[in-house]
This record gives structure tokens, C-alpha cells and sequence, in this order.
């Protein structure tokens, strides 16, 4: 019997002595650990950069300097072109078929004029139109034309806008492109009581009679000059192009006989796969000239091809070699 409780107390105290050491070492691991946080934490705080009271006076000189140096009329620049961007997002987008009946009423007050009729004339005729319409429009959404319908109503207020404020993206759309007059300012040296001639309606130097340019008009032919990499200040030059072809062709070349120039700043229209942009001549022949257009892109054309303007930008020339 003693010996059976001298061993359950030697169980008793073996089991205190593990548990003591557990303990020691359990709580020596979580100051070792503590320990170690400590050392990493002061280690980082002692690798944040100090600056000294004259880097930071250096630092904020530079800063002013920039600041300062900066292009601010650049920036205000590209501010506006921004609004203009946004401005021009935000034009009203007519209707299909209002759009050509817009380009109808145009052409038929373009037809009205004079065969001799100078770019001012084209100018007034045109702004006479659009002032005739914008009243009208204005007197009909002020009620004064019995307009009842919202439906109505709304589709007035998008006219009013497109030929006020839009008028110039409305234009661009249904292909209306009227070159600037020309206006000699070095010289004065035109007779008095002398009218304007057609060979002053497209920009830059006049176009030689010889050249017989057509508004809005693309002739078909054989190219012997490609236009895409072949641009021309202007029509007159690119005709001028085509008449030196035609004297320096070599026996059995095709000389060039049909000139057709793009004087549009946003490009010309063409059913092909390439972009043709302002300034293109290309220079072409044919036994027999034929038109591929004249003057407007048809109904059923414009059906297939729904990115073309109404009017044909194209201007164009059949010369005699």
C-alpha cells in the first residue's frame, strides 16, 4: 500500500514538472516573438527618409517653377476644342428623309440662280433660304401656325436648332460645300464694272477655260495617275497636272484626258475602300468620258451606301489632248 502511493505521487509531481516547463517555454516564444515585432518595427521607422530643412525648400522652389512654366494658353486651347467636341456631339440629328428634303428645297434654290451666278450670289441665295425656313419653323413652334401636336412640336424645335445653331454640321451631313470667294488683297488690279467669272468658285488659283471644271461631279476612266498619294494645292493645279502628263507621255501611254479633284476639307465620298482625303487629284483617261456622278448621290445609291453624302463633293474636268 505504500508503495502504491509513493508512486501516485511521483505521478502527481512529474506531471506539475511538465507543466511548469510547458509553461516557461510557451511564454519565452511569445517574447520572442514580441521581441522580434519590436525590431522590425523600429528597423522600418529608421528607413523613412529625412529630409533637411533645405531639400524641402529646393523641392517646393521646384514645384513653383513647374507650376509657373506651365502652358497655359495651350491648355485653354485644348478646353475649347473639347467644348466644341462636346458641342458637336450634342447636334440635333435629323431624320433621313428630312435631311433630303433639306437638300431638295437647297439644290432648287442653287437651280433658280443664274448659270453665271458667283459664289457671293450662291452665299445669299443660300442664307436667304435658311432665314426664310428658321422663320417659318419659329412662327410655327410659337403656335402661330396651329401646331397641336407635341410630336410636331418637337420635330420644330430639332429644325430651328439644325438651321440655327447646327446650321454648319447640317451642312457638312447633306454634303453642301461652298468654297470661299477669293478675294485679292495684294493687288487690285481687276477692271472696274468686270463681273465675277466660274473661275473664281473653287479656292486657289483660277481654273484655265481649258480645264472645263464641273461642281459636284465625278467622271469615270482609267487612272494613270493614282490620287492617293498625289495631291494638289488646288483644282487648277491638279488640272494643270493632267495637261503636262499629256505632253510628256512617252508613245503607246495612255494620255491623261479627265482631272478629278476633291476640295472638300473633310474628304470625298467614293464607293471604293479607301479614304480619300482633301486635295487628292487623280489624273485619268478614257476614249469616251463617262460620269459616275453628277451633282447628288441617287436614292437607291445611298440605300447601299448609307455612310454618302447627299451632294457629290467632287470636282472634275474633261480636257481635250
Amino acid at each position: 500500500m505504500a508503495r502504491g502511493v509513493k508512486w501516485l505521487c511521483s505521478y502527481k509531481r512529474t506531471t506539475l514538472i511538465v507543466c511548469s516547463i510547458n509553461i516557461v517555454v510557451a511564454l519565452y516564444v511569445l517574447r520572442s516573438l514580441y521581441g522580434s515585432l519590436y525590431i522590425y518595427s523600429n528597423r522600418d521607422l529608421n528607413n523613412v527618409v529625412k529630409y533637411t530643412p533645405d531639400q524641402i525648400s529646393r523641392m517646393e522652389e521646384s514645384i513653383r517653377i513647374r507650376k509657373a512654366n506651365e502652358p497655359l494658353q495651350l491648355v485653354k486651347l485644348v478646353k475649347q476644342v473639347k467644348e466644341e467636341l462636346k458641342r458637336d456631339e450634342k447636334a440635333v440629328e435629323l431624320p433621313m428623309e428630312v435631311r433630303r428634303k433639306i437638300t431638295d428645297e437647297v439644290l432648287q434654290r442653287l437651280r433658280s440662280l443664274n448659270t453665271n451666278a458667283n459664289i457671293t450670289e450662291q452665299r445669299e441665295a443660300i442664307e436667304s433660304w435658311r432665314k426664310e425656313k428658321l422663320h417659318e419653323f419659329k412662327e410655327l413652334s410659337h403656335g402661330t401656325g396651329g401646331l397641336n401636336s407635341t410630336i410636331l412640336q418637337e420635330e420644330t424645335r430639332m429644325l430651328i436648332k439644325a438651321l440655327d445653331s447646327d446650321w454648319a454640321v447640317l451642312s457638312e451631313n447633306i454634303g453642301l460645300w461652298i468654297p470661299a470667294e477669293i478675294i485679292n488683297q495684294v493687288h487690285d488690279d481687276k477692271p472696274e464694272g468686270e463681273e465675277e467669272s466660274e473661275e473664281e468658285i473653287l479656292p486657289g488659283r483660277p481654273v484655265p477655260p481649258e480645264c472645263h471644271a464641273e461642281l459636284h461631279t465625278d467622271y469615270d476612266g482609267a487612272a494613270v495617275r493614282w490620287g492617293l498619294t498625289h495631291h494638289k494645292e488646288s483644282a487648277a493645279d491638279c488640272c494643270q497636272a493632267c495637261l503636262d502628263q499629256a505632253k510628256l507621255a512617252k508613245p503607246g501611254e495612255k494620255k491623261c484626258n479627265i482631272w478629278v479633284y476633291c476640295p472638300s476639307e473633310t474628304g470625298c465620298h467614293s464607293p471604293d475602300i479607301y479614304q480619300h482625303k482633301n486635295e487628292e487629284c487623280w489624273l485619268k483617261y478614257a476614249e469616251k468620258p463617262r460620269l459616275n456622278f453628277k451633282d447628288r448621290y441617287s436614292e437607291s445609291y445611298r440605300n447601299l451606301h448609307p455612310n454618302a453624302p447627299l451632294i457629290v463633293p467632287w470636282v472634275s474636268g474633261v480636257v481635250s489632248t
